[in-house]
């Protein structure tokens, strides 16, 4: 496995607890095509189905955030919320920004999907009403639960795209770096999430509950989304199920995307009793990565 240019996979000094912020970055979308691995079409349009769901997903956490952050008395958990939030904000609008300017520019309508996506985050997963203030409590633990869910992901992914070398699959530029950018802040921020599920009592039953229901359905989402992407893709046959796994599968053994038995790994270790995201990638690396991403070295200059 290839690693990031004078980046170690594991360094030996962490930097310990670090202050979140938000980055601003700049991504130049002008010659990027919807297949941004040459080499992968497969393997892009399952990233791609990623960044159709993010946005949507993304705001569900804030909004979320927001209503729990008026229940914390914890101060330096409030701290790493609002950092939490900041970086969120960011991810949501440089993925709608990408599939704006790079899906829908080059003729692939995202709308009939990303409805679908707002459908399930702003209506099964968002805010609702209910009769009574213990209920209102349980149904906000719920969703907070389920954030601390794919956040664990969000942090496999972040680790799995610092480290994996889609260089040599012809990887534009621009989209590695949207995505090692984000996973750099995923790995960052690993943290907060899974505390804020602590802190709100979501405990080891709910959590292992969750993970039964959240993995199925966030695979079976990109599998749909990847499906939905190759057949609005003029360039690409549309596959039929079957086809498309096997080849999705077949990415996965070339290491164009994270393979099924890593993320079900990764999955499991969420029910060992004292589970803690810690041990998900290096902080080290991570902001190593984003001292010197292209797009947030754009807005510093």
């Amino acid at each position: 496995m290839k690693l990031l240019p004078k980046l170690g996979r594991r360094p030996v000094t962490e930097p310990g607890e670090v202050a979140l912020h938000a980055r601003n970055v700049h991504f130049d979308w002008s010659n990027t095509a919807p297949v941004w691995m040459t080499a992968e079409p497969i393997a892009s349009h399952v990233l791609n189905a990623l960044s159709m769901m993010l946005p949507e997903g993304e705001r569900m956490f804030l909004v979320t955030y927001g209503e729990a952050l008026e229940l914390v008395r914890d101060e330096k958990l409030r701290e790493a919320m609002i950092g939490f939030i900041g970086q969120e904000s960011m991810h949501a609008e440089s993925h709608n920004g990408a599939l704006e300017e790079v899906l829908a520019t080059h003729g692939i309508d995202v709308e009939p999907f990303v409805r679908q996506a707002e459908y399930l985050f702003r209506k099964t997963l968002g805010h609702r009403e209910m009769g009574s203030a213990a209920a209102q409590q349980q149904v906000l633990v719920e969703r907070l639960g389920v954030i601390a869910t794919l956040e664990h992901f969000f942090a496999f992914l972040g680790d799995w795209v610092l480290n994996a070398d889609l260089e040599k699959f012809d990887a534009d530029p621009q989209m590695l770096d949207l995505f090692r950018w984000h996973g750099a802040e995923e790995v960052e921020h690993r943290m907060v999430a899974h505390d804020v599920a602590e802190y709100f009592g979501v405990g080891y039953l709910r959590r292992g509950a969750l993970m039964l229901i959240v993995f199925p359905i966030f695979i079976a989402l990109l599998l749909r989304g990847t499906k939905y992407l190759v057949h609005q893709d003029p360039s690409l046959p549309n596959h039929r199920y079957p086809v498309l796994v096997a080849r999705i599968f077949a990415s996965m053994w070339r290491g164009a995307v994270p393979g099924i038995p890593s993320l079900l790994i990764s999955a499991l270790s969420t029910f060992k009793p004292g589970y803690t995201p810690e041990p998900v990638g290096s902080s080290a690396q991570a902001i190593a990565y984003l001292a010197q991403s292209p797009a947030a070295r754009a807005m510093a200059s």
